[in-house]
């Protein structure tokens, strides 16, 4: 298949990827109906795939574009939990939040999608990356890829607004990426190209953006149009990759990565069919869970 990577399933994997089973991520989605679903998937041979909570209606059918990771946490003092993110519908950028009850069903009182800004109808990519910190205020930072190749990086403090944007150019080759590090000094993303190159692009959290970038592979990675990352070991990362055309997904175990000596396995086709148009990231408490480390 276009866009698998050419290594047997067999290849011996570098020390920070040997205890790849048992690994897992949640890949969530919207669906053509607005709907936001879930999935476990479990690295192993083959992979396996366990489908979580449906939940309805949570957006206008066929309106989503883009979406962020997806977090949930308890709402407290109410048992119930709160899942947010942010999405992209049409041109506007919105802030989407609703609160799932002790009865495991949507508050209809607790459901929102709030407006924060235009001009968005270009972007080709979104994500957040929250820190592994407690604290409301401590700094988040949100990103973005737009049809001409720049990518922009925001801060936001408690929740008050994306400000301090920095910008580079230079990235019109890159058909997707997903976020494979968090640090206190930077964090990285994976890409894939049209012309199906993989790189890792390491944006530092300074002014102004000056993006790091490193060929990880030359060649095959053009099929996948989404990516998803979740960590896999102290070092390693464990990389979906969804193409929808064929409305399928594989699964790699990634080495930390250095370059065109990162080592990746394939570990398989997942057995589910990937037929949604938005996938993304999902995270229980992002603030307190372990931090991407694959870069």
């Amino acid at each position: 298949m276009t866009g698998m990577l050419a290594t047997a399933p067999s290849e011996a994997l570098a020390a920070d990827t040997t205890a790849t089973a048992g690994c897992a991520m949640v890949s969530g989605s919207v669906t053509a109906g607005g709907d936001q679903t879930a999935r476990l998937i479990t690295a192993g041979s083959p992979p396996t795939v366990q489908e979580k909570t449906r939940y309805p209606d949570i957006f206008t059918a066929g309106q989503v574009r883009l979406s962020s990771v997806v977090s949930n946490g308890l709402v407290l003092p109410s048992p119930g939990r709160m899942y947010y993110g942010h999405v992209v519908i049409g041109s506007g950028l919105y802030s989407s939040y609703y609160i799932v009850t002790e009865a495991g069903e949507v508050d209809p009182t607790q459901h929102l999608n709030e407006r924060v800004g235009g001009s968005w109808g270009d972007t080709t990519f979104l994500e957040t990356s929250y820190p592994k910190d407690p604290d409301p205020w401590a700094l988040t930072n949100h990103y973005s890829l737009r049809a001409n190749g720049t990518i922009t990086a925001w801060d936001d403090k408690g929740g008050f607004g994306w400000t301090n944007p920095r910008s580079a150019g230079g990235f019109s080759a890159v058909k997707t990426m997903t976020l494979i590090s968090q640090t206190a000094t930077y964090d990285t993303f994976l890409a894939n190209t049209r012309g199906g190159a993989l790189y890792t692009i390491r944006l530092p959290l300074t002014a102004p953006l000056k993006p790091i970038v490193k060929k990880v592979r030359d060649s095959t990675w053009q099929a996948f149009d989404t990516l998803i990352a979740e960590k896999c070991g102290q070092y390693g990362t464990l990389l979906l990759g969804i193409d929808k055309d064929t409305q399928s997904a594989y699964l790699y175990a990634v080495g930390h990565a250095n370059g065109t000596a990162t080592v990746i396995q394939g570990l398989g086709k997942v057995p589910a069919t990937f037929a949604d148009p938005v996938y993304f990231r999902h995270v229980t408490e992002p603030r307190s869970a372990p931090q991407l480390f694959g870069e």
